[in-house]
């Protein structure tokens, strides 16, 4: 018989208004221990304000935050000793070098090994000697995936961590990320990088003008894509009667991929596919070509600012 246990991070009907419309608005979700729990939505959606409210920085208006039992605010020196966090804008004393600086976090979170930390240094080939105000936006990036992660914390949070790192550097994270994971470190990690939060997350809250508008299970989402077909046809002309189409779904042009000429666009299909081939026969195409929904696609597509109101209040949001 599996034993219960609490969540790790608990935001209970959170909501922190700023006016106009910005802030972050009855969220809630939970994060089990173990998981790696995905925090998604573009630009000024709410991310760091729910960050900043789970790090003790700023108390909600209405609601309540919780990491391993303990109350955010009022005991955030104690959940920041056991916790790794990584801010979306890294603010360092710059007169200090990297190594300096580790060093100095390391004597605040009481760490009396360093092993971990030269370890994340080595593989995220950190040079630690020079000033911190002299390095790259990658450096500094790196400074702080080391100081998250360098005391083995139980939960860790994380504000677009992969900010300013190339591509490579991207994927030892991702690896970093996993590899914690098996270790049941419980990780909370804001992005808006989907390839990132589907490799490492088991579930993702979607976040939107600071409503959460889902809660989805990844291997659940995964089941829900559908195929894209390209159709090119002979001019723009043709394209816009296709469209027209009671059958045929095509999606918003903002939702395309680069290179979609005016003759081209592009149908996603779900059900019944020769009854779309045969519509677009036809319509005479010269070229049909075919790819899986990416995970950006299908939140664009059922989340996106161009989506319907009633598609999302059908769905709902799913805690």
């Amino acid at each position: 018989m599996k034993v219960h246990k609490d969540p790790v991070i608990t935001i209970h009907q959170v909501t922190k208004d700023y006016g106009n419309g910005k802030g972050v608005f009855d969220i809630s979700f939970q994060v089990e221990e173990g998981e790696v729990f995905g925090y998604l939505g573009s630009n000024g959606a709410g991310k760091t304000t729910t960050i900043r409210q789970l790090m003790g920085f700023i108390r909600p208006q209405r609601g309540s935050c919780q990491i391993m039992g303990m109350d955010c605010f009022t005991q955030a020196s104690q959940i920041q000793k056991r916790s790794g966090y990584l801010a979306g804008e890294l603010a360092f004393p710059e007169d200090m070098t990297g190594r300096e600086f580790l060093k100095f976090m390391a004597e605040l979170k009481g760490m009396k090994q360093f092993a971990r930390m030269e370890e994340l240094m080595e593989r995220f080939e950190l040079n630690p000697q020079g000033k911190i105000r002299k390095m790259s936006k990658g450096m500094k990036q790196k400074v702080g995936i080391v100081n998250a992660f360098m005391h083995n914390p139980q939960a860790v949070i994380l504000d677009e961590p992969t900010s300013g790192l190339d591509p490579f550097m991207q994927n030892r994270f991702v690896e970093l990320v996993l590899e914690e994971k098996k270790k049941g470190t419980t990780i909370l990690m804001s992005s808006h990088i989907f390839e990132e939060v589907e490799k490492t997350c088991d579930k993702t809250a979607f976040i939107r003008a600071g409503r959460i508008v889902a809660v989805e299970d990844m291997n659940q989402l995964a089941q829900k894509r559908n195929k894209i077909y390209t159709v090119t046809l002979k001019d723009a002309g043709a394209v816009e009667k296709l469209k027209r189409e009671s059958n045929i779904q095509v999606m918003e042009h903002k939702l395309q991929g680069h290179g979609i000429e005016e003759n081209q666009l592009q149908i996603l299909v779900r059900g019944n596919l020769t009854e779309m081939l045969q519509t677009i026969l036809k319509y005479e195409p010269i070229d049909l070509s075919s790819k899986d929904q990416s995970l950006e696609e299908l939140f664009m597509h059922y989340y996106g600012e161009d989506s319907e109101k009633p598609r999302q209040q059908k769905r709902g949001v799913r805690q």
